[in-house]
């Protein structure tokens, strides 16, 4: 599969899903060294067509396409730059993942192990007025060790392998917030305690060759 193909489906899959309305969210895929595949500026994800998909450079110049890359091309650029074994970003605006970001909460507490696995801890970079250094600056603090983010007032980004990895990560994140949103109601969740995790941390090791993506405080 092409990765214009790849990166179209994923789009559809966002807007179908709902992370995503109008013309909110991008999505980008590293496809080289110095080639970056990124949604354009302005267009709806549940409408794109690989046509309308440009290729920008690390520096965010114009390679190949007729429109304008996505305003927010900054994060993908910041993550690339920072993070040598990411290839692919999915920045989206999932409900109740961004109401947890205007709420002003990240996720830094172990409850779901599987959570803790693949995700880790989910920090909340502080606010930046979008399209500007500010958003890039706030991810600073938590670039190098997480998969991902909530920005404060705006939304939730993941980062992957490739394309579906950082879409799966962006689809357990937003199921992740429902349930603490659910279990909030019926009087709170209940953490791991740091038994659990040694215990997760050391089966998942042997097991599945998985280490714990960062270190929770108890």
């Amino acid at each position: 599969m092409s990765y214009k193909k790849e990166l179209i489906e994923i789009c559809h899959k966002v807007y179908a899903n709902k992370f995503v309305a109008a013309h909110d969210g991008n999505l980008s895929i590293r496809i080289s060294e110095n080639e970056i595949l990124i949604t354009p500026s302005g267009k709806c994800k549940g409408e794109l067509r690989e046509e309308d998909l440009i290729i920008i450079d690390n520096d965010g110049n114009l390679i190949e396409g007729n429109s304008k890359p996505s305003t927010e091309n900054k994060i993908h650029l910041f993550a690339y730059k920072n993070r040598n074994d990411i290839n692919a970003v999915v920045h989206c605006h999932p409900v109740y993942s961004t109401a947890f970001a205007v709420f002003g909460e990240g996720f830094e507490n172990p409850v779901l192990p599987e959570v803790v696995l693949t995700l880790g801890k989910i920090p909340l970079c502080k606010y930046g007025t979008p399209s500007t250094n500010e958003v890039t600056d706030s991810m600073i603090p938590y670039i190098k060790e997480s998969s991902a983010m909530l920005l404060q007032n705006h939304g939730a980004l993941t980062l992957g392998k490739n394309i579906k990895d950082a879409y799966f990560k962006m689809e357990k994140l937003e199921q992740y917030a429902q349930i603490i949103f659910l279990a909030r109601t019926l009087g709170g969740e209940k953490s791991l305690s740091k038994e659990n995790i040694e215990r997760l941390a050391s089966i998942s090791k042997a097991t599945y060759g998985i280490e714990l993506k960062n270190d929770f405080s108890f």
